[in-house]
């Protein structure tokens, strides 16, 4: 070699050295700090995911306890609306026991006004009664479960004859119509005028064991259990207590 190429050489050598060192250097730590980046993404990935399933599993307990809720209230719902039936039908049958004796009387009536047309027939039927008739008409809406439409006309007809003799037992049929139509403060009240203005009425055991009913079924089983141990106490052999004995055991 050129003894002065051969200078240079090695003159130039510890330079190049030198670069190379730094260039060892410098790659050195960017792969440090490409390891310190992965880590740090690493973490806060893991931060992330470990977030994301915290507020999941909240959601899912959320949602466990929003499940049983409904559940709960379905079951609620369920036998509520299985005892308003069974309620319900009570009050139907019970109505159609205390009406059967009652269609001869409505019926009467009717069949004098069949015969109105027929002069010769007509001189022989008695004249009808408008009070009578206006009676058998709103227990004719009764009868027929027509309550919504017997509530006024049970209404007006004690509004219209308060001495009537029927008005004691038309208040007593308004408050079954409120009872059935599940109007059950203006029941009560019906039922309590009732009592008051007619304690001696044989429909009296009756209107008690039906107001301790919507008592009840208003929320006040202390009332509806006071009012049903009052017609036992005071009505002991009547059907009413028998049944509100039943009543009284069934209450919770």
């Amino acid at each position: 070699m050129n003894p002065i190429l051969r200078r240079l050489t090695l003159a130039a050598l510890p330079a190049f050295v030198a670069a190379g060192c730094a260039s060892t250097n410098d790659l050195e730590q960017t792969r440090a700090q490409v390891v310190q980046q992965q880590q740090r993404l690493q973490q806060i990935e893991s931060k992330i995911s470990n977030e994301q399933l915290l507020e999941m599993l909240r959601q899912v307990e959320i949602l466990k306890a929003e499940t049983a809720k409904l559940k709960g209230d379905v079951e609620v719902l369920t036998y509520n609306l299985q005892t308003t039936q069974t309620r319900q039908n009570d009050l139907y049958n019970d109505l159609d026991q205390r009406l059967m004796p009652l269609e001869g009387k409505t019926a009467a009536p009717a069949a004098a006004g069949e015969t109105a047309g027929n002069p010769a027939v007509a001189q022989t039927q008695p004249t009808v009664d408008p009070v009578q008739a206006g009676y058998d008409q709103a227990l004719g809406l009764l009868r027929q479960r027509d309550f919504k439409k017997a509530i006024p006309a049970l209404k007006n007809f004690i509004d219209a004859n308060p001495q009537a003799t029927q008005a004691p037992e038309a208040r007593y049929w308004l408050g079954v119509a409120y009872n059935a139509e599940r109007q059950f403060q203006p029941a009560i009240d019906t039922y309590q005028r009732f009592i008051e203005l007619s304690p001696n009425h044989p429909r009296v055991p009756d209107a008690m064991r039906n107001l301790g009913g919507c008592q009840r079924d208003l929320g006040d089983a202390a009332r509806a259990k006071a009012t049903w141990q009052a017609l036992i106490k005071k009505f002991p052999k009547s059907e009413a207590a028998q049944k509100a004995k039943q009543q009284l055991a069934s209450l919770k």
